[in-house]
């Protein structure tokens, strides 16, 4: 080994706050009093939407929007599952393709055909019941800050095995699979690249060249990358496709090349879906907000306030996504029932090779 990894600790130190925060949320939801007049949206804490949205829901509806944030993908969704029988919220926003498997075995939401679902392609659809509906989609790829390799002269990686070759030791920060959706989907990535005998090689040789892991993707790009808007020294982060838009400066004419870039070969689709929690107080209220989440208004917002791609394909992007962001033509893609049978057992054999 050439260099240690780092496990992050943060994860440990954050377990008991996040045991006591959950164990508050659920006594805070088992002595609040219901308010018909008001739906609650139940979300990771990348959602976005603006005040003129929410105004526009209100006043369209008569009803008051809650968002009530709860960490981190997974984080959210775990608590989700736990409160099922008592949920926090009308609405759960923020499963994704390789957890929705999850969270349907669990009986987390009813069903609510959503109008404009027809609007949605196919290949985004992935619940024929419509326990949830898509609302967003976009690529987990690796990111590169192309400052930071012109100036060093050096190369920008092209694929998964750049990223074990010893000229870039030490440059790349990922996610664990385990407390972090795309840090799950880069892991799925390197499964359908190396398949069932060769992925953990290939992680014990991404070891072996220095990378590091944090527990969440925040942690990964604000505090690790060398991206314009970080604070890090690492010029390769697992990320989104759609991240390079967000780094664009504010110039007129819009620069030639962004500073940063994806590199496509690693990508892999991530699809965000939002459904009507069972047992919410508010359901109708509930499937209202499915709606919504599907208008045009609300879709045409999603590329500048989350980053990622609208799931209705007839929403006109920005120029910024036109130009910056990356949508691949072939990403990789693992069959989501594969997943859900074989995600704890990746994850526990993960472990072993990069964490012990």
């Amino acid at each position: 080994m050439t260099s240690p990894i780092h496990p992050s600790p943060r994860l440990l130190r954050r377990a008991p706050m996040l045991a006591l925060a959950l164990l508050v949320g659920v006594l805070a939801g088992c002595t609040s009093d219901p308010d018909p007049g008001e739906v609650v949206l139940v979300s990771h804490d990348s959602f976005q939407i603006s005040d003129e949205l929410v105004a526009e829901f209100e006043d369209e509806t008569g009803l008051t929007l809650t968002v009530r944030p709860g960490g981190d993908a997974v984080e959210a969704l775990n608590q989700a599952i736990l409160t099922v029988d008592n949920p926090q919220g009308d609405v759960f926003f923020g499963v994704d393709d390789a957890t929705l498997s999850r969270a349907l075995d669990a009986d987390l939401f009813e069903p609510h055909e959503a109008e404009g679902l027809d609007r949605v392609p196919a290949e985004l659809r992935l619940d024929d019941e419509h326990r949830v509906t898509p609302i967003d989609h976009g690529p987990v790829c690796v990111n590169y800050d192309a400052e930071w390799f012109e100036s060093e002269g050096l190369e920008v990686p092209t694929s998964l095995d750049d990223l074990t070759d010893p000229a870039y030791e030490g440059l790349f920060v990922t996610q664990n699979p385990a407390s972090s959706t795309p840090g799950l989907k880069f892991l799925t990535a390197t499964i359908a690249e190396y398949g069932e005998d060769g992925w953990l090689d290939y992680w014990a040789a991404l070891r072996d060249n220095g990378v590091e892991v944090t527990d969440g993707w925040t942690d990964a790009y604000y505090s690790w990358f060398s991206g314009p808007s970080s604070e890090g020294d690492r010029p390769l982060v697992n990320s989104y496709g759609t991240s390079p838009p967000f780094e664009v400066p504010d110039e007129d004419p819009l620069p030639e090349q962004g500073p940063t870039g994806t590199i496509e070969s690693t990508c892999t689709r991530q699809i965000e879906f939002a459904g009507v929690l069972a047992n919410a107080e508010n359901p109708d209220g509930g499937g209202e907000l499915i709606d919504f989440l599907l208008s045009d208004e609300f879709q045409a917002e999603i590329p500048l306030s989350m980053f990622v791609f609208p799931a209705v394909d007839t929403v006109e992007l920005p120029e910024l996504f036109d130009r910056y962001a990356t949508s691949p033509s072939d990403p990789y893609q693992l069959d989501p029932e594969l997943i859900e049978a074989e995600r704890e057992e990746w994850i526990r054999e993960w472990t072993d090779v990069v964490l012990r």
